[in-house]
This record gives structure tokens, sequence and C-alpha cells, in this order.
């Protein structure tokens, strides 16, 4: 059985609109799902790293709470379950008033989703700084928040770079679950164009090369970071 391409549909309004709609809510998402998961990873693999064994404890309890339980299922969570628990006024709020409640919630759990991995590789890099190194900050006078500040951040994030690459990758690629909760992102879209053309090939497809180019993009401004930050001796480095 013959398939009947229509690509010509796609360059159509409104499908066209609502591709490119799509792909802005999916870097929107990403993005700001990114500097989150960013931050707060940052933060909690530093913690994880402290000698204080409460503050570790804790630090790594947040890492296996997140990392653990299915990010549709997290998002389900924080759309569904949080603004019930919250206080009357402000669980109204948050349902009904709060600007782009879909969006914010799916920024907040991609984000808090992927902090706890990002953490993972904050940590890791922070471990691989040898104690002879950290030693000798500590004896020419600095701090131990000195030591993470002038010592063990600067190079581990050039350490994990190509780490970082993959979990932003996997945060674009993760953002199409935010059609779960009613973000029109590029999935969604495509979605939706099928709906109403019955053209399914073909959304899905330009879907598909909009996702490969914006990936390709991404390791390409990696890679060049990596080349740039990279340090000598270090595997892989010249």
């Amino acid at each position: 059985m013959d398939y009947n391409w229509n690509w010509a549909v796609l360059f159509q309004e409104p499908y066209l609109g609502w591709l490119l709609s799509g792909l802005q809510w999916t870097l929107l998402v990403a993005i700001a799902a990114w500097i989150i998961a960013f931050v707060v990873g940052s933060l909690i693999g530093i913690l994880r790293t402290v000698p204080n064994r409460l503050i570790r404890t804790l630090a790594a309890a947040y890492v296996e709470l997140f990392r653990n339980i299915p990010l549709l299922v997290q998002l389900f969570v924080w759309y569904f379950v949080v603004p019930e628990l919250l206080p009357e006024d402000l669980g109204l709020w948050v349902k009904r008033d709060m600007p782009n409640p879909e969006y914010v919630t799916a920024v907040v759990a991609l984000g808090a989703y992927t902090a706890a991995r990002v953490a993972e590789q904050v940590r890791s890099g922070i471990q691989t700084i040898g104690k002879d190194l950290v030693n000798a900050g500590l004896a020419i006078g600095l701090t131990p928040l000195q030591t993470y500040l002038y010592i063990r951040l600067p190079i581990s994030y050039r350490i994990i770079v190509p780490p970082l690459t993959s979990e932003f990758l996997t945060i674009f690629k993760n953002s199409s679950l935010a059609l779960t909760i009613g973000v029109l992102e590029l999935t969604a879209q495509a979605r939706q164009i099928e709906n109403y053309t019955f053209q399914g090939f073909e959304a899905f497809t330009a879907a598909t090369v909009l996702y490969l180019v914006i990936t390709l993009l991404v390791v390409l401004l990696m890679r060049l970071i990596d080349q740039k930050t990279r340090i000598p001796g270090s595997v892989g480095g010249s």
C-alpha cells in the first residue's frame, strides 16, 4: 500500500505556525528547566561533598528521591497534587490565576528532576580532584569555602562539560513530556497537525528533524566549549 506524501501541508498556515510555536515552547521549557537544574544541581552536588554528614545525607536523599521516580509521575504530582497540598488561597492561585501554570509546572518538575542528575555529575567532578591540591590551598591560607570557589569548582566544571552536555540533551528531549499536562510544545503540535490533516508521517518527521537539528547544534557548541576549557593532561586533553 503506497502512502501519498504531502509535505506542502507543513508550509501552510496555520500548520507551519504551529510547528514554529511548538519549537519555541520546547526551547523555553528546556532552557528555563536547565537553569533550575544547573543551579540547584550544582548546590546539591556541592553539599554532597561537604564534611557535615547530616548535610550530605539530606543532599543524597534529594538525589535518590528525584532520580528514582519517573519524570512523568513527577509531572503529574507537581501539576495535580502539589496545589492541593498548599494553603487554599495559594492553591487556587496556582491552579487558576498563575500565568501559564502548565508551563511553570513543566519547568519546575523537569528542572527538579534533572537537578538530581546534574548533582551527581558535579559531585563526581569535585571528587576527582586530588586531596593534595585542596590541602595545598588550605596551606596557603584559603578557607574551605574558598577552596570550592577557587580550586574545586573551576576545575570540576571543566572536567564535566561532556556529561553536562548529555544532561542538557536529555532535558531537551524530556521536554516532550510537557504535552501530558497541556504544554503545546513541539511533539504536541505535531500531534495536533496529525489530528487536523491526517498527515502524521509528515508532521512527526518534521518534528524529528527539528529535534535533531537543535541537538546537533548543542553538541557542536558544547564541543567547542569543551575544547576551550579542557584541562591539558586530563582524559581526552592535549
